[in-house]
């Protein structure tokens, strides 16, 4: 299978996108890496061209276009390209650490939707308590729903959760106020309508409070809120550490303290890093696009080639255009 790297998307650019690329292709024999972007800036950084090729294209996305604008009229940049090659059928999904909305917009226009898709939605996998993770869906794709959009969440949510996760019969949530069936505004009470009736594994209304504690494989909302959710969680998880680090380093005697600590603290940071699970699929196109964090190291970028060849190899895509056909 054939996979299309935007080089020039993110942070760290080309440097780890090169270097978690050469890292997937030692992991995953059966797997091309096709790279877009500055040919002389990849050359830099690629010591092992095995199964890795380059499109060269000088044109980038930057974090600061607006999106659909920069896909019309960036037709040769790295993202757009990287989206083209999927479109062409020259690869079977891509990759993309930049800019966001521009990515969402390429994966529409360029590699487009699964018949019967109102609209994709973006969905990480995020960490847990117990370290299984659950996918929350969508987390900015669209700002407004409706319910039947809920419900198309969770029937995508639900199939990535079986057939790239390995749950089976996965249970799906929805995010409101409170758990009683009649808590919520107008949307999440209709919604909830929709998901009691269908073939889903549905166990009702979900707290935000119990998110980490494992309540439920997928969680389904608005764009809006998820991406508040999403954000929320990053920000706390990053404040408390930033808290446990000031504390471990105030006096000679923390300090001891965190030498003995350091390895069990970096295990729960890796815990809690959603980077470790792969990128946010935008669930509903015809090929696995995914969004790589912006920050992505070369680690974060493998996780991404891994969840992305999961994707092609359990054929996601057409496994939720049958699903929606069965709902």
């Amino acid at each position: 299978m054939k996979i299309a790297i935007d080089a020039m998307g993110g942070d760290h650019a080309p440097k780890e996108i090169v270097l978690g690329a050469m890292k997937a292709s030692r992991a995953f024999s059966d797997l091309q890496i096709i790279l877009v972007g500055r040919e002389n800036e990849i050359k830099k950084y690629l010591t092992d061209e095995e199964r890795i090729s380059i499109v060269h294209t000088e044109e980038v996305i930057l974090g600061t276009d607006e999106p659909v604008r920069a896909v019309r009229r960036k037709k040769n940049s790295s993202m757009v390209v990287a989206a083209k090659l999927v479109k062409d059928g020259e690869a079977d999904g891509c990759i993309s650490a930049g800019n966001t909305g521009a990515l969402m917009a390429a994966g529409l226009f360029v590699v487009g939707r699964i018949p019967g898709i109102d609209r994709p939605a973006l969905a990480p996998t995020l960490p847990t308590l117990d370290g299984k993770g659950f996918v929350l869906l969508d987390v900015g794709a669209n700002a407004e729903a409706k319910p039947d959009n809920l419900l198309e969440n969770a029937i995508m949510g639900s199939v990535y959760a079986e057939k790239v996760r390995g749950i089976d019969n996965p249970r799906v949530g929805l995010l409101n106020i409170g758990t009683e069936e009649q808590k919520g505004n107008e949307l999440t009470k209709q919604a909830y309508e929709l998901l009691k009736a269908s073939k889903l594994n549905f166990i009702g209304n979900v707290e935000a409070r119990d998110l980490l504690d494992g309540v439920a494989d997928v969680v389904v909302t608005d764009g809006f809120t998820g991406n508040m959710v999403l954000k929320t969680l990053e920000g706390t998880a990053l404040s408390i550490f930033k808290m446990l680090k000031k504390a471990l380093t105030s006096s000679v005697k923390s300090k001891l303290a965190a030498a003995v600590l350091k390895p069990d603290l970096k295990q729960l940071k890796a815990q809690m890093d959603y980077s470790e699970h792969g990128g946010a699929g935008l669930f509903g196109l015809k090929a696995p696009v995914v969004k790589a964090h912006g920050s992505s190291d070369a680690n974060a970028i493998y996780n991404a080639i891994r969840q992305t060849r999961e994707m092609i190899h359990k054929q996601v895509p057409e496994t939720i255009q049958k699903t929606l056909e069965m709902n």
